[in-house]
């Protein structure tokens, strides 16, 4: 049976804005790319830091950040033509709370996938 609500639990409504932000600022792709963006970088540079990353996913990751003002995106002339992303002050305003983050993680990782272990083991347990 579920408990009652209280008066200062959140309650995340479908149609509350934050749930689609939080959908488009909090995915894997969007933090690792806002993390490379310590300082301006062209397209391929920052393809290059994220292993693993397709060109398509990175494109959609960069277009996502720079609609939601995160990043913005300047065409470089010269000979040989480019992009380069930087973040907007905005965007720069959420490396504290991201590296906060990413600190835990690494911090907690070992503990982590030992739990995942033991659930795995628990399950094939259950599966046998």
């Amino acid at each position: 049976m579920d408990e009652p609500a209280r008066e200062n639990d959140p309650v995340y409504r479908a149609d509350c804005p934050s749930r689609v932000i939080l959908d488009q600022i909090a995915d894997k792709w969007s933090m690792m790319v806002l993390a490379v963006l310590s300082e301006p970088r062209r397209f391929n540079a920052i393809k290059r830091r994220l292993d693993g990353v397709t060109q398509r996913v990175l494109t959609q990751t960069l277009r996502k950040l720079e609609r939601n003002g995160m990043v913005t995106r300047r065409v470089l002339d010269g000979r040989v033509l480019g992009v380069e992303y930087a973040l907007t002050p905005l965007g720069r305003s959420l490396q504290g709370p991201f590296s906060i983050l990413f600190d835990w993680t690494v911090e907690n990782i070992t503990v982590i996938q030992d739990c995942q272990r033991s659930y795995d083991a628990r399950e094939d347990q259950a599966a046998a």
